[in-house]
């Protein structure tokens, strides 16, 4: 079994949305990744991929043999690493940035993946935003607006537009969170998206079944990726995952193989469902 880094991490503090260049220690993508060719010939459009889960979930579907749209918001520099390890692989990778909690830009990126590549087989929704506060009336509304048009409003956006696009056999997976089971009250607005995100998943399977169209989500826990130092309190960084069973955060790679297999015809019979990566934390 590997060695994954475990807290105390150092003090670094970031800017929103944070960089993956910038952590110590360095996450873990995955650039190790062996893939066995099950995505072969797929199309996956992934957001959030520049860093983090979404470059872990990219670079295992590149090696499984998928070409890959990636959607993020500017840091330019990190998608680009993504992209290099994707054509690494030998697959296309098409960059995508922009703010998804703007709705044309929602619309744009489902259109130019399927001009580019003709289809979307794989659909991860996977950009997050949020911040820390201690009290309700920390969080102002137009923070409250951002994060819910970000986190959930996008998904439906996306999910709407991408349909037509997505052939019987399909497959959307959409990140959730533990905070859609236990709620941090610092995170409210996130954790509030978060559940939402868990019913939408539900709801959408059901409605989408008759499509032969799978819907599932995936619940991490405290993964070690760049929207924590951007957006918690240097204390809460430092001891990052250590409440955990296992006594550290996740890292990006450990989450990647459960898209990769929701994501498979392997997976054929599986929707509707939400699949913990806590460290041991249960959710219900």
């Amino acid at each position: 079994m590997r060695d994954f880094p475990t807290p105390p991490f150092p003090s670094q503090p970031q800017n929103v949305p944070g960089s993956q260049r910038k952590m110590e220690p360095y996450p873990d993508c995955g650039e190790s990744y062996t893939g066995h060719n099950r995505l072969e010939g797929k199309v996956a459009l992934i957001t959030g991929a520049d860093s983090g889960i979404g470059r872990a979930v990219a670079i295992a579907y590149a090696r499984e043999g998928a070409d890959v749209a990636i959607a993020y918001l500017n840091e330019h520099e990190d998608a680009q690493e993504t992209a290099r390890w994707v054509e690494s692989a030998g697959r296309q990778c098409l960059l995508l940035p922009g703010d998804l909690a703007q709705k044309q830009h929602c619309y744009d990126i489902v259109e130019k993946t399927v001009s580019q590549f003709g289809r979307i087989d794989i659909l991860v929704n996977n950009a997050a935003f949020q911040l820390s506060h201690e009290t309700l009336e920390d969080i102002d509304d137009d923070e409250w607006v951002k994060t819910f048009d970000t986190n959930i409003t996008a998904i439906f956006r996306i999910c709407q537009a991408a349909l037509p696009s997505m052939p019987k056999g399909s497959s959307i997976i959409n990140t959730s969170s533990v905070n859609s089971d236990d709620p941090s009250p610092s995170l409210l607005a996130y954790a509030t998206t978060k559940g939402a995100i868990a019913n939408f998943t539900a709801g959408l399977a059901q409605l989408l079944g008759k499509k032969g169209i799978r819907v599932n989500s995936v619940a991490p826990g405290p993964i070690w990726t760049p929207l924590i130092p951007s957006t918690m309190p240097d204390e809460a960084v430092t001891h990052f995952g250590s409440k955990t069973p296992l006594g550290r955060p996740g890292q990006p790679v450990e989450v990647a193989p459960i898209y990769v297999l929701l994501g498979s015809d392997e997976a054929s019979y599986i929707s509707g469902s939400r699949y913990a990566v806590t460290g041991g934390k249960p959710i219900l």
